[in-house]
């Protein structure tokens, strides 16, 4: 999965937007991200996303995952909000609001889209049902959207209630490792250092562990828990098929912006991968060490 110059570089180079020595130059940090961020082994050998794939993972280690997960997307919300406060621009500030509210509860708005037929307006909040595109602005907000609420009904299913996840004391070390990193690294107030780790968060997001997750989760709910809802990993695994082609194009406009610091960038990048990296190795670790049992 490595990134490739798109041809609007070479459109604005043709326009006079900016001039070859800035594509060519543009072009070395492409080498450099691929070199140096895209070849993590969080991106190329996920191993926990692999295994779990193949639909080995048994009651309890469904259990534990899920647990985990919802302490990271509970804590995630943290260190949105303080992409939120230390945003750079008012238009980044917005884009993080964005992911933010999502996260909360507001269904993106896309206007001119047909609405949902649904009989009962709570189902709205439904992941099956809600859309992956527009905007907040003008969105609807629902508990039941609320992405942590879209594991906790999985969670009951799995016999977890409400005060069994998504709280800090439920987190495994490299859990709470994993999510302070995402507080500290892509949550700071240096904006270069932010971007880095946003970018490094997009492209694992988009490499497909999302989908490796959902053939696992399928595999144990046809194998032992046929009302399991997989909804919050299937609307996931959708918007990062969108988010994946819009990746370069970020990069791009982040680069020809003033004060931009490639070192910063990677190295915000870089540490990121390595928190996420922790976050499945602790759950590698723990499905070994179950097997051993």
């Amino acid at each position: 999965m490595l990134l490739k110059v798109s041809d609007h570089i070479r459109a604005r180079v043709a326009g006079g937007e900016i001039s070859p020595a800035q594509a060519e130059r543009f072009g070395a940090f492409v080498d450099t991200c691929n070199r140096d961020l895209m070849t993590h082994p969080v991106i190329t050998d996920n191993r926990f996303a692999a295994w779990f794939a193949t639909g080995k993972a048994d009651g309890d280690i469904v259990r534990h995952f899920v647990v985990q997960f919802s302490v990271f997307s509970n804590l995630f919300l943290i260190a949105q909000l303080q992409k939120v406060i230390n945003a750079g621009s008012l238009e980044g500030m917005r884009a993080s609001k964005e992911i933010l509210a999502n996260e909360i509860g507001v269904i993106f708005n896309k206007p001119g889209a047909a609405k949902a037929d649904v009989s009962d307006t709570d189902r709205e909040g439904d992941p099956a049902i809600v859309s992956i595109e527009g905007s907040v602005d003008g969105g609807t907000f629902r508990f039941k959207a609320a992405h942590f609420e879209w594991l906790l009904r999985l969670g009951e299913v799995l016999g977890l209630g409400f005060n069994d996840m998504g709280k800090r004391r439920h987190g495994t070390p490299s859990t709470l490792f994993f999510c302070d990193q995402l507080a500290a690294i892509y949550g700071n107030e240096d904006p270069n250092i932010a971007e880095g780790a946003s970018f490094a968060v997009e492209n694992w997001a988009a490499a497909g562990f999302w989908k490796q997750l959902v053939s696992g989760l399928e595999a144990y709910k046809k194998r032992e828990c046929p009302d399991l809802p997989l909804a919050f990993f299937t609307w996931h695994d959708r918007i990062e098929d969108q988010h994946a082609g819009h990746v370069m194009d970020e990069l791009e406009e982040l680069y020809f912006t003033d004060d931009f610091d490639e070192a910063k960038f990677i190295g915000g990048g870089r540490r990121m991968l390595d928190g996420v990296q922790a976050f499945w190795t602790g759950l590698n670790e723990h499905r070994i060490a179950a097997a051993h049992n």
